[in-house]
């Protein structure tokens, strides 16, 4: 059955919306809030540059894998199910890491909310598509929006809420925004279940799962994600996106400070850099999807993404603010990314299959990112081979771009359909 509109087309909606929101929310303060705070974590857990590098390459490495486990999980339990597991994992893993007192406990720990929030980015994608595919644009302007959010505003919050109590409840009192997530897919749920058997109802939904090439209804199709020069082109565009955000998140305080900058001016770059994917993160969503050819949008952020390169390694100290604004702008092809997801998928399925497929290849190609970039710099004396593979990040980039460009979809590589009772209609 196709998805079609409704004359009020968020009546039945509003948990699912909620949800997905709040959970966009949350998914990347409990990783923000760590790295200001790491001063203290330094004398009361014993944190040296080891384990500080070993915390870096967390989330990456997570995300990677549990990127391409959680559409299996999905396949086999559902969408809501696996984001009910997924908070869980990250309230109790936020919640245990804030008890922490040594700095191994702390690291398997915040490997445990890694996983709950690995999980979540896959299936908001999939949510979007399922709940909303005739507002696909706008929820993914929101969601993509509130993850920004989450990300400027954990580390700016997380020193003076240590100053008026301690680092535990800096870190811990994320969870409480994690545990909110479930209130409204409760009460999602439970409306789910009163409309099913409501004829007049039915009569009156909207199918939320569309067709997959024809597939009967309650069967899934097996995409072989493997072959599909879509998902291939998702994962490599994101891990050429994804690899110079994390060289920016880990690298531009202690570059900038390296090259005359004051400690409070380079850690507030970052914080704007950070901010400034707020305004495209709202853009991208709303505007790329009436494109013929995302490309061209994609071209001008890898021209703003090149000059913030080109600008912070040839004049760092003369024009810093006007370089982090073009870096900062060139996010804009993160939230493409996330897009391009429900764009080049037609099923909810579909959508799990990329999403899950593109987001664990992308992210284990950028978390190694910011250690071949320090790395560099400390066997070369010097930061142009460092920048140099920011270049080579943007070809990568770029390389993914032409991928996906074409108006082709992951249910092309469908091999098979097997029966699923997870993957049904969602009936208002």
């Amino acid at each position: 059955m196709s998805n079609f509109v409704v004359k009020r087309p968020w009546t039945g909606r509003i948990g699912a919306l909620l949800g997905i929101m709040v959970m966009a929310l949350s998914l990347r303060a409990a990783v923000s809030v760590v790295p200001p705070l790491l001063g203290e974590l330094r004398g009361e857990l014993g944190f040296d540059a080891g384990t500080i590098g070993l915390l870096a390459m967390l989330p990456p490495l997570i995300f990677a894998v549990f990127g391409l486990l959680t559409p299996v999980l999905i396949r086999r339990f559902g969408l809501e199910r696996v984001l009910a597991a997924a908070v869980v994992l990250a309230v109790a893993g936020q919640l245990v890491r804030a008890a922490s007192g040594q700095v191994w406990p702390f690291l398997g720990w915040s490997a445990v909310v890694m996983a709950g929030y690995g999980i979540g980015n896959v299936v908001l994608p999939p949510l979007v598509k399922k709940y909303f595919p005739d507002r696909v644009g706008v929820v993914t302007a929101g969601y993509v929006t509130l993850l920004a959010v989450g990300t400027a505003v954990s580390p700016q919050l997380a020193v003076p809420v240590a100053g008026l109590s301690n680092w535990r409840v800096s870190i811990g009192m994320w969870a409480s925004v994690s545990f909110l997530v479930l209130l409204p897919w409760a009460a999602q749920a439970l409306r789910d279940r009163r409309s099913v058997g409501d004829d007049a109802g039915r009569a009156r939904g909207v199918a939320f799962q569309g067709s997959a090439g024809g597939a009967a209804q309650g069967a899934v199709p097996k995409l072989a994600a493997w072959r599909s020069p879509v998902a291939w082109g998702l994962a490599i565009f994101l891990a050429g996106n994804s690899a110079q955000t994390y060289v920016y998140f880990t690298w531009l305080p202690p570059y900038l400070s390296g090259q005359g900058v004051d400690a409070a001016t380079a850690g507030s770059a970052l914080a704007y850099f950070a901010i400034l994917g707020l305004p495209v993160s709202l853009l991208v969503p709303l505007w790329v999807p009436r494109m013929k050819n995302p490309i061209v949008a994609i071209a001008m952020f890898a021209a703003f993404w090149a000059a913030g390169h080109l600008g912070l390694y040839l004049s760092p100290m003369d024009g810093t603010w006007l370089w982090v604004t073009f870096a900062g702008l060139g996010q804009g092809t993160f939230a493409t990314a996330l897009l391009m997801v429900n764009l080049r998928s037609r099923t909810t399925h579909g959508s799990s299959v990329l999403s899950g497929f593109s987001q664990g290849v992308g992210y284990a190609g950028a978390g190694i990112a910011p250690l071949f970039f320090g790395s560099l710099h400390d066997a070369t004396g010097s930061w142009t081979a460092s920048f140099a593979t920011l270049g080579v990040c943007l070809l990568v980039m770029m390389t993914g771009a032409v991928m996906i460009n074409p108006k082709r979809y992951i249910e092309d590589s469908a091999v098979d359909s097997v029966p699923s009772e997870h993957q049904g209609t969602h009936k208002r």
